[in-house]
């Protein structure tokens, strides 16, 4: 199966599994694994890259098996997928750990966090004020822009 074909799989496949879910402002949840895919394709990602960013959400947001992604996107992409997958309970430094010690999931987390915070104007206050902390915190160094969204996120909430 040629890149273009892995591509599409892995996007029907993403499709069918965030089917019926909603991003806060009531778009289609896929719109997101898109975009961080898309995100991903503008840095520069390969072709597992790319995938990893369709199926990031998978296995924490929907009923999706680590056997279908890793039939799919391979084992590196399985691996990433992991990584990128907050477990109940989970200790952030140790999370943020593994992704840091893997290029892919490395490059995806920055993409997915560079979107969140692109789409992060229209939430309420309390909910932004708490995603400039974590970010601030964990991942002002995953992407460029990062820390420049966080400053206009900041200033809309002062504006409020």
């Amino acid at each position: 199966m040629n890149d273009t074909e892995r591509l599409k799989e892995a996007l029907d496949y993403a499709t069918r599994k965030h089917e019926g879910q909603c991003r806060i402002g009531g778009e289609p949840y896929i719109t997101h694994p898109v975009a961080v895919e898309k995100i991903v394709k503008e840095w520069g990602g390969d072709t597992d890259a790319r995938i990893t960013a369709l199926f990031h959400d998978l296995l924490e947001d929907t009923d999706a098996k680590e056997e279908e992604i890793e039939t799919i996107g391979g084992p590196e992409v399985l691996q990433a997928v992991r990584l990128l997958t907050k477990k109940k309970g989970y200790d952030m430094a140790e999370y943020m750990s593994g992704i840091e010690g893997n290029a892919m999931a490395k490059l995806v987390k920055g993409a997915d966090r560079l979107h969140n915070l692109q789409t992060a104007f229209c939430t309420d206050e309390k909910f932004k004020r708490k995603y400039i902390d974590e970010t601030k915190k964990w991942y002002m160094d995953l992407a460029p822009g990062i820390a420049d969204l966080v400053k206009r996120l900041e200033d809309s909430c002062k504006q409020s």
